[in-house]
């Protein structure tokens, strides 16, 4: 069977891997996620509204969420609960996916064109199961030699933990060479750029789900992975630190 992989090119001169966040970044997804949250805590008496979740909880993968909404409102949230609402949510999710393509415009192509230059992985709260069946449906899957997803990590975002074990993955399968102020990681949060901060990347801000004003922390903000390119990430990382 023939490698899916395109062939790799020339190697940028600074930049050395660049590390997605997924919902919000590649995905179009944090709509969908919003409403199968709302769904799935309606069912169980709790209100979650849009304005709440864009202003307190975005950041938050599944676990994290429902016991936080649980704290938040009062509603005790025991880890039989928690796996239960956890359970329902990610069955609304897959619901929803199966309306199509949820990428943004460009992502695909964007990183298409990063997979042939650099390593590529993904640091992410949403569900490996979600992540591997978006990128599985956009011939993406096997750019990626690393995910990782909710549950990978002890902590999850704004913790620098899953940025620190991407970007360690990525690492040991290029040689361990790999620099963390040389590679990029992309988020569409202050949250997600907290976390690559804290596992020292550079960072991007995409404004798909925050307007500029509040991704302060990134090194660099773009509408999204549509008006990037390769050589604006190199030339981040060839500045100092």
């Amino acid at each position: 069977m023939p490698n899916s992989r395109p062939p790799r090119g020339a190697a940028p001169a600074s930049l050395q891997a660049i590390i997605f966040d997924f919902d919000g970044v590649i995905a179009n997804s944090e709509p969908l996620h919003l409403r199968a949250f709302q769904d799935t805590l309606a069912e169980a008496g709790m209100l979650l509204t849009s304005a709440d979740y864009y202003a307190r909880y975005l950041g938050f993968d599944d676990v994290g969420l429902f016991e936080a909404v649980g704290r938040d409102l009062g509603q005790p949230m025991d880890e039989g609960r928690v796996r239960d609402l956890v359970d329902r949510k990610a069955a609304r999710m897959r619901e929803l996916l199966e309306s199509g393509s949820v990428l943004f415009p460009g992502a695909a192509d964007f990183i298409r064109q990063s997979a042939v230059r650099v390593p590529v992985a993904v640091a992410s709260g949403a569900l490996r199961p979600e992540i591997e069946a978006i990128l599985g449906a956009a011939k993406l899957l096997s750019l990626f030699p690393v995910i990782v997803a909710a549950g990978d990590t002890p902590r999850s975002k704004p913790s620098p933990e899953p940025y620190r074990l991407a970007f360690r993955r990525l690492s040991e399968g290029n040689g361990g060479g790999l620099d963390p102020a040389r590679c990029v990681a992309i988020e569409d949060s202050r949250w997600g750029l907290q976390s690559a901060r804290g596992a020292g990347l550079r960072s991007v801000g995409v404004t798909t789900s925050y307007p500029a004003a509040e991704l302060g922390d990134a090194d660099l903000v773009v509408g999204g992975l549509g008006d990037l390119t390769i050589e604006a990430l190199d030339e981040l990382c060839s500045q100092p630190a």
